[in-house]
């Protein structure tokens, strides 16, 4: 059985790279009715836009669209500003009345979850909406990796 998604999903994306596999592994999910907004998370304690990091947020979002281009989903990319990533999350899922939250847990020991925060944990056990997390796949080689 596949698991589809015919309603409005929240993608959190934190990287280029993680946008990239989050959205290759969601395309085979989305149908006509789908509507995926994509999203990116700056960290400030002000709420205050800071244009190096808006730049990069545009970068992984740009990047987070791609592998949709051929779905018949609706694609909307949002940059979000808060002092706790998560919540804020949570909240653009109850202001864009999302059905669902789906994301692919990044790779880290636990030294890396210790200064992340676990935010998969998190998103997890604090949901407020049902938590999907993708299947990993695998992005096909660059020229820049060799």
């Amino acid at each position: 059985m596949t698991l589809t998604f015919d309603d409005r999903v929240i993608v959190p994306v934190a990287d280029p790279e993680d946008a990239e596999r989050t959205t290759t592994a969601l395309a085979p999910r989305l149908d006509r009715t789908s509507t995926v907004i994509i999203v990116h998370v700056i960290e400030n304690d002000d709420g205050q836009a800071t244009t190096p990091r808006e730049e990069y947020a545009n970068e992984i979002l740009d990047r987070a669209c791609a592998p949709l281009e051929g779905s018949d989903a609706t694609v909307e990319t949002e940059t979000l500003y808060g002092d706790d990533v998560v919540a804020t999350i949570f909240d653009a899922a109850e202001t864009r009345d999302a059905s669902a939250i789906a994301f692919t847990p990044r790779e880290g020991g636990r030294i890396t979850e210790w200064l992340t925060g676990n935010m998969a944990r998190r998103l997890i056990r604090e949901g407020s909406v049902p938590v999907i997390a993708l299947p990993k796949v695998s992005l096909p080689r660059s020229d820049d990796e060799d």
